[in-house]
C-alpha cells in the first residue's frame, strides 16, 4: 500500500495549487494523508475526487466549511498499521510522551502546523511524522512531503520528499 503524506498546504493563500511532481504522486497513491490547514474547500474537493482513498483532519486555518467535512482527528486501519491524523501536537519538547499517552492505541500518528518535517519513535513504539508542507516551507530549505509504504502490517520505506523550488509568484 503506498501513501502520501501532506499537510499545511495553505491553497490559495501560499501556493495557486499543489506541485505537479506531488499531484503525480497522488494520483499513484493508494491513501493520501493531508493533516490539516487546506484554507480552502476547493483543495479537498479535487483530493477526494483524484485520490483513491483520502484520510484527512482540519487544521487551525481551516474555516466552517471544511470543519463541517472534515474531523479534528482522523483514524483509520491500513492493512493492519493504526493510523491516527491531528494537526496539532504542541511544542517539540515532550512530543514523543505527549502524543504517546493521548494515543495509546495508535502505530502512526501524522501531524502538521510547524511546516517542520519531523520522524521520531516514541518509547512505546508510537511512530510521529510530519511531511512538511509542500507550499509554505516557513524558514526551512525545502518545500517537502512523505511517502510511506506499508505492506503485511509494517509502515516501511518512509522518504522525504523536497520539491522544487517554484517560480515566485506576482502580487
Amino acid at each position: 500500500m503506498r501513501l502520501v503524506l501532506i499537510s499545511d498546504t495553505h491553497v490559495p493563500r501560499r501556493a495557486r495549487d499543489l506541485p505537479a511532481v506531488l499531484w503525480t504522486a497522488i494520483d499513484q497513491a493508494d491513501v493520501v494523508v493531508h493533516a490539516g490547514d487546506w484554507v480552502d474547500v476547493g483543495l479537498l474537493d479535487r483530493l477526494e475526487a483524484r485520490a483513491a482513498r483520502l484520510i484527512a483532519c482540519y487544521g487551525n486555518n481551516d474555516g466552517p466549511a471544511l470543519r463541517a467535512r472534515l474531523p479534528e482527528i482522523a483514524h483509520a486501519d491500513l492493512d493492519g498499521v493504526r493510523l491516527a491524523v491531528i494537526h496539532e501536537t504542541g511544542q517539540a519538547t515532550g512530543r514523543e510522551q505527549r502524543c504517546a499517552a493521548l494515543f495509546p492505541d495508535t502505530d502512526v500518528l501524522v501531524f502538521g502546523h510547524s511546516h517542520i518535517p519531523w520522524d521520531t519513535t516514541a518509547p512505546s513504539g508510537l511512530r510521529l511524522l510530519n511531511p512538511g508542507s509542500p507550499t509554505d516551507r516557513r524558514r526551512r530549505p525545502d518545500h517537502t512531503y512523505m511517502s510511506a509504504h506499508i505492506t503485511a502490517g509494517a509502515l516501511h520505506d518512509v522518504t522525504l520528499h523536497r520539491l522544487p523550488p517554484r517560480p515566485p509568484t506576482r502580487p
